[in-house]
């Protein structure tokens, strides 16, 4: 796992319209809490998202290969938080023209990581593996005193 930009989930860098800040930022926040079906919500959530940065639909085979590789991420993530961490609570999306950040919040104690060693031929287990092979970066934020955590990846923009 590496923590070497992790942002903590109030300080997400510098607002749009922020000195500094890309003025191509671009943000969308869904809230998943008590909702039923959050995986294919949280994909359909994110493909919407992606049309609208102009990420879809797709021109080359590389802009559909980062697209999908980015609901795969979401869908990894989420499923992670509702498998193991009482469920996924928030999804947040943040796109700088660059990089696309996916933060998913929950409830949970644990700590994500791939499992060690992966065994490809092993049903189960692989979503941490796929979150770090496709990902620039990822980590997992906790706020002291707060329950549950923010698990989150960034993954190139493409070309």
């Amino acid at each position: 796992m590496s923590t070497t930009r992790p942002l903590s989930p109030g300080d997400r860098g510098p607002e749009p319209g922020a000195a500094g800040a890309r003025a191509a930022r671009q943000v969308r926040r869904l809230s998943l809490g008590g909702a039923s079906g959050v995986v294919p919500l949280a994909r359909d959530f994110t493909r919407g998202a992606l049309a609208d940065w102009g990420w879809l639909p797709a021109a080359t085979a590389d802009q559909r290969a980062a697209a999908e590789d980015v609901l795969l991420v979401v869908s990894e993530l989420v499923t992670n938080a509702c498998l193991h961490a009482e469920g996924a609570d928030e999804l947040w999306l943040a796109s700088d023209g660059k990089v696309l950040r996916i933060e998913i919040s929950d409830h949970g104690t644990g700590q994500p990581a791939p499992r060690t060693p992966h065994r490809a031929g092993r049903p189960g287990g692989h979503g941490m593996f796929i979150v770090q092979r496709l990902c620039l970066d990822w980590g997992v934020v906790r706020t002291p005193g707060v329950p549950g955590k923010t698990v989150w990846a960034e993954l190139a923009a493409p070309a």
